[in-house]
C-alpha cells in the first residue's frame, strides 16, 4: 500500500513539474495584474507582509510570555510566504535568474531566518538567531514588486546607476582632496580637531552633505574660509544625483506599466512597443476604442 502511495506522489509531482498548461494557469494567477486572482493573491500577499512586519515589532515591546503565542503566528506567515516562493520559482521562466535577483532575495530573506532558528539553538547562538529574526522586516521591501510607482523607482535607479556611481567616485575624490587639505590647513593649531587626515575626510563629508554635526570645527581664517566653500559646494552637488534620477523617473513616465509581456512577465516596455524588450517576443496588443468621428471617414479621406 505504501509503494502505491509513495508511486502516486511520484507521478503527481512529475507531471505537476511538467504540465506547461496548469503552469501557465499559476503563472496567471501571480503575474497578470489584470486576471481578478491575482488581484485577490497580491491583495492577501500585502497583507500578510504587513502583519508580519508588525509581529516583528511588537515582539520587540512585548514579554517573554507572549513570545509562544507570537510564534506560532510567525510560523503561519513563513509558510505562506514559502509556499508564495515556491510558487514563484515554479511559475518563473529563467529560475537561476529569479533566485539571484533583487525580489528573489527578498523573497528567500522573508523565509529564511524562522528555518534557521531551528538549527541554530543554545546560549551562544541566541544572539545570532535574533539577529536572523530581525531580518524579517525586510518583508516590507516585497511590496516594491506589488507598486507600479515602485517597480518605476527601482527602474530609474537601474537606467541612472551608472551616472550615480560616476557622481560618487568624484565626491569621494572631492571629499579626500579637501579633508587632507584641511588638514594641512589645521593641523599646526594647538586647539585644533584636526589630528588626522581621516578626521579631515570626516569633516568634510559632514560639512559638504549639510549636516553640521560641530564636533570639529576650524579655528584658523583660511580653514573657516575653506570650510564656507565647501558648505556652499554641498548645496550644489546634493542637487546633481536629485536631477539624474529625475531625469530618468520622466523617462520612465513616458513607458506603459500595465504593458506585460505574456512570455517574461516584464513589465516598462514603450507605449508603442510591438516587442518584448527583454526577450524579443512579441507583445499583445491592447484594444483601443475609437470615436464615431474617426469611424465615419469617406472614401479617400485621411483618418485624423
Amino acid at each position: 500500500m505504501a509503494k502505491y502511495g509513495f508511486k502516486y506522489v511520484k507521478n503527481f509531482f512529475y507531471r505537476l513539474a511538467h504540465d506547461e498548461e496548469f503552469k501557465a494557469k499559476v503563472g496567471d494567477v501571480i503575474f497578470n495584474p489584470d486576471n481578478p486572482l491575482a488581484k485577490l493573491f497580491d491583495i492577501c500577499v500585502m497583507g500578510f507582509i504587513v502583519f508580519s512586519v508588525l509581529i516583528v515589532i511588537i515582539e520587540s515591546l512585548l514579554p517573554e510570555s507572549f513570545a509562544p503565542y507570537l510564534h506560532i503566528l510567525e510560523w503561519v506567515f513563513t509558510i505562506f510566504f514559502s509556499a508564495e516562493y515556491a510558487l514563484r520559482f515554479y511559475c518563473a521562466n529563467d529560475r537561476k535568474k529569479y533566485v539571484f535577483s533583487f525580489f528573489g532575495m527578498v523573497d528567500l530573506l522573508a523565509t529564511l531566518p524562522t528555518y534557521l532558528s531551528i538549527f541554530l539553538s543554545g546560549a551562544h547562538g541566541l544572539l545570532v538567531i535574533r539577529v536572523f529574526r530581525i531580518i524579517r522586516v525586510f518583508r516590507v521591501f516585497k511590496l516594491f514588486n506589488f507598486l507600479s510607482e515602485g517597480h518605476m523607482l527601482l527602474q530609474s535607479l537601474k537606467e541612472s546607476s551608472r551616472k550615480i556611481i560616476v557622481f560618487f567616485l568624484f565626491v569621494l575624490l572631492l571629499v579626500i582632496t579637501l579633508g587632507t587639505l584641511m588638514y594641512l590647513v589645521e593641523s599646526g593649531e594647538p586647539d585644533s580637531n584636526f589630528t588626522s587626515i581621516p578626521r579631515g575626510i570626516y569633516w568634510a563629508v559632514v560639512t559638504m552633505t549639510t549636516v553640521g554635526y560641530g564636533d570639529i570645527t576650524p579655528v584658523t581664517a583660511m580653514g573657516q574660509f575653506l570650510s564656507t566653500v565647501v558648505m556652499l559646494m554641498g548645496y550644489t552637488i546634493l542637487a546633481v544625483p536629485t536631477g539624474i534620477v529625475s531625469a530618468s523617473m520622466i523617462n520612465q513616465n513616458q513607458k506603459d506599466p500595465g504593458q506585460v509581456c505574456p512570455h517574461c512577465h516584464k513589465v516598462g516596455h514603450d507605449v508603442n512597443a510591438t516587442f518584448c524588450k527583454y526577450c524579443g517576443k512579441p507583445l499583445e496588443k491592447k484594444e483601443t476604442e475609437t470615436t464615431d468621428d474617426h469611424k465615419r471617414t469617406q472614401e479617400g479621406e485621411i483618418i485624423e
